[in-house]
């Protein structure tokens, strides 16, 4: 969720429902530590709690480092990422390339979970490939170094986000260890939300893309998990307000440059599956280069939209 998970998209999924959310994962490299762009990663000003941030590296004395420098910035948890398939994260023996050396594992979990106070918990993938599937034995020396929670994408590195979720693998897993474990992979609704923790008995579940464009995720599941019923989608007028709201933020967070390229994104995922927004509007609001702008296209697709002129 690089690039996604910034303090605006975290704000907004707290709103609707998220027990929990995780910043962008920040590199442990110290000359990368105090660069403006890592710093924004883990800006938490006025965010509610509790305020997780996640590092990323090979080194376990970085790595260390890392944790110590993000507590003393403010926060509550330090999450490990060992899951990320990235070719450019993997390529340096970090991410889930991390899973292939289960002894620098446990050096890293160690000096982590050694060097800070907070809880420390670890997000992980199936293994390395489809002969390589070690994630039991990961979970289990997790556990024996101190880790609180356990994430596990259903997913080797190898299938990226192809090919089947194994929720049976997270389900040996829950049965393996006793600390929590954190469902991941493809859980795109209330109801498969609900059928995922029901087969592998997992502690909680992880949502990463079935967010994106669509925060309201959270409260969907939250309802069907609290009372058993699926609530109605949000109308047109809340999602403009959602929408607006959340450019907003991006605006003030990076600025007006950094705020309309950094809002291209989320407003083709707001758009994306909803409506067939015509290509040509679309074309025109990523070419918009001032909030104000960028803010008035996309405002104008909504008053269409409640005419009913581009559904």
């Amino acid at each position: 969720m690089a690039g996604v998970t910034d303090q605006p998209f975290r704000k907004i999924c707290k709103k609707f429902g998220a027990g929990l959310t995780v910043s962008e994962m920040v590199a442990s490299n110290p000359a990368l530590r105090t660069h403006k762009r890592t710093l924004l990663k883990t800006d938490h000003q006025n965010e509610p709690g509790p305020i997780s941030v996640q590092i990323l590296g090979a080194d376990p004395l970085q790595m260390a480092e890392a944790a110590k420098f993000n507590v003393a910035r403010g926060a509550q948890i330090i999450d490990i990422n060992m899951g990320c398939p990235a070719k450019k994260v993997c390529s340096v023996a970090a991410g889930s390339a991390l899973l292939r050396d289960e002894q620098l594992v446990k050096k890293i979990l160690r000096a982590v979970v050694n060097s800070v106070d907070a809880p420390v918990t670890l997000k992980i993938r199936t293994g390395w490939d489809q002969h390589s599937r070690n994630a039991v034995k990961i979970a289990e020396i997790a556990e024996q170094e101190g880790i609180v929670a356990l994430a596990v994408h259903g997913r080797t590195r190898a299938c990226g986000f192809k090919n089947t979720v194994e929720y049976e693998t997270i389900k040996k897993i829950k049965q393996s260890v006793n600390i929590p474990i954190i469902a991941n992979g493809d859980i795109d609704s209330a109801e498969k939300a609900r059928a995922v923790l029901r087969f592998t008995d997992a502690d909680g579940i992880m949502i990463g893309r079935s967010a994106q464009g669509k925060p309201w995720i959270f409260r969907e599941i939250q309802s069907i998990l609290e009372t058993g019923v699926k609530i109605s989608p949000p109308s047109i007028q809340e999602i403009q307000a959602i929408v607006y709201s959340h450019l907003d933020s991006l605006y003030h967070f990076y600025g007006n440059q950094s705020g309309v390229r950094m809002a291209r994104k989320h407003i083709g995922w707001y758009f994306n599956g909803l409506w067939k927004v015509p290509p040509t509007i679309i074309k025109k609001i990523y070419q918009a280069d001032h909030p104000d702008d960028q803010l008035a296209l996309v405002m104008n697709v909504f008053q269409q939209l409640k005419l009913g002129q581009t559904a």
